[in-house]
């Protein structure tokens, strides 16, 4: 009995990984505007990292039927824009969220800093993540989730990326090409976990997403960012719920890999705020 107690959670993670592969999807048919004669050329991965992103993609991880709520995300994992964590924070985060039955989508955007990069950091990591958005809000019916829950999350230089779309005044991208750029593509809340200082602004918008910050204390990169978005959100009157650890440093992910029991529980924080807000109930 025992070992069956055992065995039992490990196949319930099994079984809600087989119910939904991942699929991935390009975010352009034809590849990226202006970069369509890079579309095929192959991405490098290796250990942690994913590269060399030419075509950039969301990777659906759709939630168990039995669970599902309507709720989605777009995962922005981090990398310093040189490469991207895939596997820590976006596959992990994907498959906790589904365990919470919301839809995730993991975003493989441009990285501007990688050596030899032909892309400008304020511009195509922004253009990716608006047309992510507004691709998975067009098609919310076809993948059973709801057009007005919506959110974003962001690690480290990902966050940063969400930055750039939730406190984005212009909403701008680039030109139309097709019907799925006349969708909104702001996000309806935001997940900031700790976030880089590129995107936040010196004044907040009076509309700012609700968010849900982490970050520890003494991490030198991303401490002051939250502190910032923080006092800004005061300022606005913004709803917003924010955990400042006391150690744990940077890039401590979902909190697997911690020895310390406040950062390996952060995510169950953000279970409860997510239910707070009423983002788990069912549509």
């Amino acid at each position: 009995m025992k070992l069956l107690l055992k065995i039992c959670p490990f196949l319930f993670s099994l079984l809600i990984y087989a119910q939904n592969e991942p699929i991935v999807i390009d975010l352009w048919k034809n590849g990226a505007p202006g970069f369509e004669h890079l579309k095929n050329e192959p991405e490098q991965a290796k250990d942690w990292w994913v590269k060399n992103i030419h075509n950039p993609s969301i990777t659906m991880y759709k939630a168990p039927d039995s669970l599902a709520n309507g709720t989605s995300v777009l995962i922005c994992p981090g990398g310093g824009h040189r490469a991207l964590v895939f596997n820590s924070e976006g596959k992990d985060a994907a498959l906790y969220l589904n365990k919470l039955g919301i839809t995730a989508f993991v975003l493989k955007y441009r990285l501007a800093r990688e050596e030899g990069s032909p892309y400008d950091l304020q511009v195509h990591a922004k253009q990716d993540a608006y047309r992510a958005m507004r691709m998975i809000r067009k098609n919310s019916g076809k993948w059973n989730i709801d057009p007005n829950r919506i959110g974003m999350l962001g690690f480290s230089a990902g966050g940063e990326v969400v930055s750039m779309v939730a406190y984005d005044t212009d909403d701008a991208n680039l030109g139309a090409i097709d019907d799925i750029d006349e969708v909104d593509g702001k996000p309806d809340f935001q997940i900031l976990v700790y976030p880089g200082p590129l995107g936040i602004p010196e004044e907040f918008p009076s509309n700012v997403p609700p968010a849900f910050l982490v970050v520890a204390n003494d991490d030198e990169c991303c401490s002051g960012p939250v502190v910032k978005i923080l006092e800004g959100y005061r300022k606005v009157n913004g709803a917003i719920e924010a955990h400042i650890y006391a150690k744990g440093g940077h890039a401590f992910n979902m909190g697997y890999r911690t020895e310390l029991k406040t950062l390996a529980s952060w995510p169950d924080r953000l279970a409860d705020w997510f239910f707070d807000n009423g983002y788990l109930k069912k549509e």
